[in-house]
Parts: structure tokens; C-alpha cells; sequence
């Protein structure tokens, strides 16, 4: 009885209690739901990884092993879940490779905090553990990397075939990788080093032939046929190229309106008129010296009518059309030329020179191709090529992929080596430091350390090797000294990385466990989602 009446006054006291189960509910289900994104993409993660085969509602079919575009095109509901989208996005945006391994060290992480969080730690000591161990990761991935000069090809092409080397078209390497690094260097511009834009490098796809026929060139391609009608020439040495974005077709009246004609003579005048209206454009042209047309699409009228295409033929004007309006910035970058936007405005200065503009036959298709042109900007163009369009699409990713790669070393020269050595060494550095922390913070860096591990043991699954004795002897190796040894997949054993030339930008390992902590603490914080109507 006594017990009863001491419980009394106690509960008067603590009105102010709240029921956390709630909160705890939301973060587990966030937690959970944001692991079960990381382990649906945890198996594409490697050389040896596997590929997803994704079907979208319109029935189109994608096979692919890059993280960013298998999380782009799945349909996540759950909040939390989309934001491990987001965050393979951003390394997207921001490193272009190792869209994998940020979402698959996320997972690891989130995993780590569910034990912490079930041991009653509180989550804003977790998160601002994590957010210290996450900047002592970058030092000491910075204090393993190796310098590198731009001017050292061999070590970019390795760079680029690693980072090809988990993609499906992972045997091409040889001839991607090289392409991919001569490209990213063709566009640097002297003045401004560090910077790159891949929008100077344009992929142009085409079906046909083989991944092997994909090449580089030095120039512009067009991935449509010049004009057959009325005979117009398809070669043109020595050529003066105006990109135009008027029409050359009659006027149309600005309203809605038709016009009844009666009479036949008014019918003769008005044709005699168009006639005369886009014969003396054509002169205007043919005037200048142009003899290669590029034309812009137009939505209000046919760029080009019948008529206008057979006096161009009969003046031997080369005449590409249906140019697209976001190719235009890039063509005229290109051939070093100004866009014309207005007849009266036809201008010599404003002409681009190359030495051969050509249709040539590829495959089913025709393509043109300009070369050879004068004071080109800056820009390069790779045509791809493969047996189907599964085959391109890949290509084209894992090409991307590549280029970013190179484009990392350009903005932040150092390498790294790969196959799961900085993780480890990574965690082994953490599991130290964690040591000399005092109280909750030592506990939270250490799992942090311990989630790092996910990266080669996921590698050794992936290859079907044995991951608890690969990883136990990885550790053994790195607590040696040996900082650079990794997991080589091919011959199923640890060996020097570096030997092996397995590496890659420092900047991909670094904003992959920043940007992965970043996002973990984001969820972490969370402990109520409320919906709004």
C-alpha cells in the first residue's frame, strides 16, 4: 500500500514527461527504409558487381551498374529513401563516379547509428561525432594521396579504366579510358586550368558496328544526313559554314488568316513573289562565299521549303537542317563562327572555315562530318558506337562516368589508391583516434570506423570471395604498414593497389564520406514527419 501512495505524488510531478516511443518509431522506420534503398543498389558496388536491369512504365528497358541512374529511376515514396536518391545525385554533380559507394556507405552508417541509438545515445551526440569523424576521414585521405601532373597521361588513363572497370563495357577500358583522358585535356582551357566543363565534350550516339568502332574527333558531327533534295552536294573542301536561325521559306503573316485568291493571275504573282523573295536570299548568301548551310529548327515555319532547298542545290550550297536550338552554342563555339539570326545580317566575318564538311555512311544511318577547321574553340566531340541501343546508353554513361573522373584530377590533382584501401586504412586511423576521445564521442567514432569496413567487405562479396577472412586480413596488412593494400578482385587475393594500378581521384573518395555523413546526419536529426494536405 505504502508503495502505491510514495508512486503518487511522483506522477504529479512529472506531467511533463513526453512519450518519445513516437520519435523513436519515425527514426527507426526512417533508418529502415533508407538502408533498404542502400542495400537494393550494395550489389552493383565494384569490378565484380552485379548489373540492374530497370523496366519503366513505358516500357523501355535500361541495363546498368551506375548507382545514380538505377536510384534515378526507381520510385521512391518513402521521404527519407529520396534523399538517399538525392544524395547519389549530388555526388553525381559533384565527383560524377562513386555514386555506389556513397549510397552503400550511407547505408552502413545508418546502420551503425540504429545500435547507438538503441543503446540510448542521444542523436545529436551521434550526429556531431560523426560530423568530427567525417573531417578527420578527408585529412587522412589527403595525408595518402599522391600527387600527380596533368602532364603524366599514363596515370589518368589509369584512373579512367578503373573507374570503367565496374561498368558493363568494362572491356573496352583500353580504348575508352585513353579516349575519355585526350578529350578532358583537349578542352582545358590554358588560362583557367582547374576548371572543366563537360559541356565542351559532346557524345554523339549511333547504332551500329561495335563499342570498339567509338572514336574521337577532332571536329563536329551531326548525327543526321545532309539534304539529298534536288541534288544538292553532300562534300564540300574548303568550306565557308554559316549557322543561320532564320527560315528560308515565304513570310507567313504574324495573325491567323487566309487569303482568298480568285483570280489565276493573282495565284501566278504570288508564287512568282515567294520565288523572287527566296531567290534573292539565296543570292545575299551565295554572296558572302558560304557554300555549307547549317539551319536551326523553327517552330513557327518550314525552316526550309522544296523550292528554297533547289535553288540552294543549283547555287551548290551544302545544306544541313534541323539543327536544335541547344546544339547551337556548341556548333558556333565550335567552328569559331557567330549565329546569324537575320538575312540582312549575312555577314563574311561571321562564317566558320573547315576544310572538308562530308556525309558520311555509317551503319543504317548517315552522319556529317566537319574537319579540319580554323581556329576551332576549344571543344571535342566523341562518336559512340554499339551493336544495340542497351549497349550505347551504357557506353555513354560509363564514358561519362570516365570523364569525370579525369575532370576531378584536373580540378584536384591527387590519386588514390582504390580496392578498398583507403576504407580500411580509414578505419583503422578512426579506430585509433576513437581511442584517445573521452565519453560517448570515442563510443560514436568508433562504429563510424566500423562502418567504413562496408566498402571491401561488400568488393569481397561481390567477387564471391570470402569477405570475413579478406577484410580480417586486410586489417592485418594495413596494421603492418602496408597502406596501399587492397583487394585485387581478379586474382582474388590482397596485393599493392597501387601496383596493380587500381586508383582513383582523390576527390571522389573525400566528397563521398562527406556527403554520405552530411546526409546520415540529416536523417538522424528527424524525429517527426508530418504530412500536409
Amino acid at each position: 500500500m505504502s508503495a502505491v501512495t510514495a508512486a503518487k505524488p511522483r506522477s504529479s510531478k512529472t506531467e511533463s514527461y513526453v512519450d518519445n516511443k513516437r520519435k523513436e518509431d519515425i527514426r527507426q522506420a526512417n533508418i529502415n527504409a533508407a538502408r533498404a534503398v542502400a542495400d537494393a543498389v550494395r550489389t552493383s558496388l565494384g569490378p565484380k558487381g552485379m548489373d540492374k536491369m530497370i523496366s519503366t512504365a513505358n516500357g523501355e528497358v535500361i541495363i546498368t551498374n551506375d548507382g545514380a541512374t538505377i536510384l534515378n529511376k526507381m520510385e521512391v515514396l518513402q521521404p527519407a529513401a529520396k534523399m538517399l536518391v538525392d544524395l547519389s545525385r549530388s555526388q553525381d554533380a559533384a565527383a560524377g563516379d562513386g555514386t555506389t559507394t556513397v549510397v552503400v556507405i550511407a547505408g552502413a552508417l545508418l546502420k551503425q547509428c540504429l545500435s547507438l541509438l538503441t543503446h540510448g545515445i542521444h542523436p545529436t551526440v551521434i550526429s556531431d561525432s560523426l560530423h568530427k569523424a567525417s573531417i578527420k576521414a578527408v585529412d587522412v585521405l589527403t595525408a595518402m594521396a599522391v600527387p600527380l601532373e596533368l602532364s603524366d597521361r599514363e596515370s589518368l588513363i589509369k584512373s579512367a579504366s578503373t573507374s570503367l572497370n565496374s561498368k558493363v563495357v568494362s572491356q573496352y577500358s583500353t580504348l575508352l579510358a585513353p579516349l575519355a583522358v585526350d578529350s578532358v585535356l583537349s578542352v582545358v582551357d590554358p588560362e583557367k586550368p582547374d576548371m572543366v566543363d563537360l559541356r565542351d565534350i559532346k557524345i554523339v550516339k549511333k547504332l551500329g558496328g561495335t563499342v570498339d568502332d567509338t572514336e574521337l574527333v577532332k571536329g563536329l558531327v551531326f548525327d543526321r544526313k545532309a539534304s539529298h533534295a534536288a541534288g544538292g552536294p553532300t562534300r564540300m573542301e574548303n568550306a565557308k559554314i554559316a549557322v543561320i536561325q532564320f527560315q528560308i521559306s515565304p513570310p507567313k503573316t504574324d495573325i491567323e488568316q487566309s487569303i482568298v485568291v480568285s483570280d489565276y493571275t493573282q495565284m501566278d504573282r504570288i508564287l512568282k513573289e515567294e520565288r523572287n523573295y527566296i531567290l534573292g536570299m539565296i543570292k545575299k548568301i551565295k554572296a558572302t562565299g558560304c557554300n555549307v548551310l547549317l539551319i536551326q529548327k523553327s517552330i513557327l515555319r518550314d525552316a526550309v521549303t522544296d523550292l528554297s532547298l533547289h535553288y540552294l542545290a543549283k547555287a551548290k550550297i551544302m545544306v544541313v537542317k534541323d539543327v536544335e536550338r541547344d546544339e547551337i552554342e556548341f556548333i558556333t563555339k565550335t567552328l569559331n563562327c557567330l549565329p546569324i539570326a537575320n538575312i540582312e545580317h549575312f555577314r563574311a566575318e561571321k562564317l566558320g572555315h573547315a576544310d572538308l564538311v562530308e556525309e558520311v555512311s555509317l551503319g543504317d544511318g548517315k552522319i556529317v562530318k566537319v574537319t579540319g577547321i580554323k581556329d576551332m574553340g576549344r571543344t571535342t566531340t566523341v562518336l559512340v558506337r554499339g551493336s544495340n541501343q542497351l549497349v550505347i546508353d551504357e557506353a555513354e554513361r560509363s564514358l561519362h562516368d570516365a570523364l569525370c573522373v579525369v575532370r576531378c584530377l584536373v580540378n584536384k590533382r591527387f590519386l588514390i589508391a582504390g580496392g578498398g584501401a583507403p576504407e580500411i586504412e580509414l578505419s583503422r586511423q578512426l579506430g585509433a583516434w576513437s581511442k584517445v576521445l573521452h565519453g560517448m564521442e570515442g563510443y560514436c567514432v568508433r562504429s563510424f570506423a566500423e562502418a567504413l569496413e562496408v566498402v571491401p567487405y561488400t568488393l569481397a562479396e561481390n567477387a564471391g570471395l570470402n569477405p570475413i577472412a579478406i577484410v580480417t586480413e586486410l586489417r592485418n596488412r594495413h596494421a603492418q604498414g602496408e597502406i596501399n593494400a587492397g583487394i585485387n578482385v581478379r586474382k582474388g587475393q590482397i596485393t599493392n593497389i597501387l601496383e596493380e594500378n587500381v586508383v582513383q581521384p582523390l576527390l571522389v573518395s573525400t566528397s563521398a564520406i562527406t556527403l554520405a555523413t552530411e546526409c546520415v546526419r540529416m536523417i538522424l536529426k528527424i524525429d517527426d514527419i508530418v504530412n500536409v494536405r
